[in-house]
């Protein structure tokens, strides 16, 4: 009997080594690929890929960078100064485009997949959520060899960070639903892919009462826990702002929460 071998994880090198150092190449690697782009209107992977081994850190926010004194280490959070250049002599009436198939590109490689889904830029819609989820998915095998570093002084399987950053959005969308982080995130997948506003508002209106219980800051508790009062102000929102809260992800939802409680104040 044959075992299948995993296949090899792999990342850009320019993810690995010292803060200053990564910095600069990812900043490179920005114009460099705004250059393709402006050429080609596509984008090639970065030139020079390193094997990521099993057991590996891999640094994901910079709330847990853990050295005092800097060593080389994987910071995949700092992909996202690739936006520091990658606008570089693009038109202005092409960014969008070009930020669209920027995405595309990334959600094709593991690397992409897991910065896209772990720090996700606007919008972060229902629909556009659901297609980094799917791209997570696609990797989820060669994705369990590292550890995750999210938070300070903790290392993560990769099913551990996605419970830890997403468990309520699986929750809101799928009530009670599998027990394994993959499967629950396959069946969210599914449902919001084909997701109406009506199934969006009906997965905020859910992760709304678990964020405002562990929120010690929100002011206006009771207004925020009426379930009027968030139906109406959700309905009251730009479609472009709904949009944003649309997939039930906590950190928007809560930026929304935290401006409902603002201006509560204020009358």
């Amino acid at each position: 009997m044959t075992v299948s071998q995993s296949p090899v994880l792999e990342f850009p090198a320019m993810l690995h080594g010292p803060i200053g150092a990564i910095l600069r190449a990812v900043r490179a690697e920005g114009r460099r690929w705004a250059r393709e782009y402006l050429k080609r209107g596509a984008f090639t992977q970065p030139r020079r890929m390193l094997q990521v081994p099993p057991g590996e850190v891999l640094i994901m926010h910079s709330g847990a960078e853990f050295d005092i004194t800097p060593h080389p280490r994987w910071r995949v959070h700092l992909f996202d100064d690739i936006f520091m250049s990658l606008n570089d002599g693009v038109p202005k009436e092409e960014r969008q485009r070009m930020e669209e198939s920027f995405e595309s590109f990334c959600l094709s490689t593991p690397w992409g997949a897991l910065h896209l889904a772990v720090s996700p830029p606007p919008p972060r819609s229902a629909e556009r959520m659901a297609k980094r989820f799917a791209a997570l998915l696609r990797f989820w095998d060669v994705l369990q060899g590292p550890r995750y570093a999210f938070w300070f002084d903790r290392k993560y399987t990769l099913d551990e960070l996605v419970r830890d950053i997403y468990g309520m959005t699986l929750e809101a969308w799928c009530p009670g639903g599998s027990a394994s982080v993959r499967e629950h995130l396959t069946l969210t997948v599914e449902h919001m892919s084909r997701a109406t506003q009506e199934d969006c508002m009906e997965a905020v209106l859910r992760v709304i009462p678990v964020l405002v219980e562990v929120d010690t800051e929100f002011k206006h508790r009771e207004e925020l826990s009426d379930l009027g009062f968030l139906r109406e102000h959700l309905c009251a929102l730009s479609p472009r702002d709904f949009e944003d809260v649309s997939s039930a992800y906590k950190y928007t939802v809560t930026m929304q929460l935290a401006a409902w409680d603002r201006a509560l104040g204020r009358h």
